[in-house]
């Protein structure tokens, strides 16, 4: 059940960032303004703005308590971070408001767009029971464009369909349970079902008009805090080395998809190496702790305990969150955010290939 303060944030959230249409649930009459675009989120906790309080998915996977959110939003609103996330700030760049939650109660607005990701989502059904995996997650779009196609006309839905980004940040929890020891054969296999699954998604959104696509793609998996505390401080390359596989073959999956479906484009941020970079060299990016979190216990903070609601009560929390690159085990902070949302948004080549997602929101 979300808490009293977690309702009074919903409320606030309504009041000021968006319209009354969006909170009430109707939609102002008329066309769309000229050149409208939309965006549409889909992915894991990395990306969840909410979506997880209104699921029973465990309290693993859930982070409406506090300290989480009080950087920006003084409340918890859900999201694994002291603030706002990636897609918050790829919203702001585009002009848009925050994207809400799929599962906000009442809400049946989606002209400028929903978030449908879930914390521990993977693009595999079997990755953390409970939680609202890829095909869910795209179930729950094909109601929404069915919902926009009733509002607005086949027309005008279409036109919007087909100008709005689609951003994406899942198939890292689908690789949490590989180690070492799994042999490189069945490594490859299971990289082939994650991204099988990642391409059947993009060809059904495809279908319903999606043609512009964004893409966060696996980050260093042995570089998280979590990873950190089982090592000597170094980077774990046994985890991080399935990200790369799974990195090579998405940039291969969209390659293949753009030549086989007109309109089709695609950015790809290399969160991989950004992050990677962030951890190992924060100085350089103007923090003072690339490798111990802000909220946790334990060796580098890598303990799943922030907020003391997982189990371990005791945990301990920095003072200045701007200062780490890692809020709790497994998330970065809002200034990591920022700056990774930044690199997504306006990126070099060498960064985010072959558009940026700003190059994607400029397409009409």
């Amino acid at each position: 059940m979300a808490s009293v303060g977690f309702i009074f944030g919903v409320l606030l959230l309504c009041a000021n960032l968006f319209t009354p249409s969006s909170c009430n649930g109707h939609a102002s009459p008329g066309r769309l303004p000229e050149n409208h675009q939309a965006l549409f989120i889909f992915g894991d906790s990395l990306f969840d703005p909410g979506n997880n309080n209104y699921i029973n998915c465990g309290i693993s996977n859930q982070a409406n308590f506090t300290p989480y959110g009080e950087t920006f939003f003084n409340y918890p609103t859900v999201r694994f971070c002291d603030g706002r996330l990636v897609p918050d700030f790829i919203a702001e760049f585009a002009k848009l408001p925050l994207i809400p939650a799929f599962l906000l109660p009442g809400l049946n607005e989606f002209t400028n767009g929903v978030n449908f990701a879930s914390g521990g989502a993977g693009a595999l059904v079997e990755t953390h029971p409970g939680t609202i995996n890829l095909e869910m997650q795209l179930s729950y779009f094909l109601k929404v464009a069915k919902s926009l196609r009733e509002e607005l006309g086949d027309a005008e839905a279409k036109k919007l369909l087909m100008r709005a980004v689609y951003l994406f940040s899942i198939g890292g929890n689908d690789y949490h349970n590989v180690n070492s020891s799994t042999p490189q054969s069945y490594k490859r296999q299971y990289v082939g079902m994650v991204i099988g699954n990642i391409t059947t998604a993009l060809r059904e959104i495809y279908e319903v008009g999606g043609r512009k696509f964004g893409f966060q793609n696996a980050g260093p998996l042995g570089c998280l805090p979590a990873g950190l505390k089982q090592s000597n401080g170094d980077c774990v390359q046994e985890k991080s080395a399935v990200g790369k596989l799974h990195n090579i073959a998405l940039s291969k999956a969209l390659q293949k998809l753009e030549g086989q479906l007109q309109g089709f484009k695609y950015s790809i941020f290399d969160y991989y190496t950004s992050l990677y970079l962030l951890t190992n060299y924060p100085s350089k990016y103007g923090f003072k702790q690339g490798k111990i979190a802000c909220c946790g216990s334990g060796p580098y903070r890598g303990v799943n305990s922030c907020g003391g609601k997982r189990g371990v009560k005791q945990y301990h929390l920095c003072s200045n969150t701007s200062e780490h690159v890692w809020f709790d085990f497994a998330h970065t902070t809002e200034t990591a955010n920022r700056h990774l949302a930044q690199l997504m948004w306006s990126g070099p080549p060498e960064v985010t290939a072959p558009y940026n997602v700003k190059a994607l929101f400029e397409m009409l």
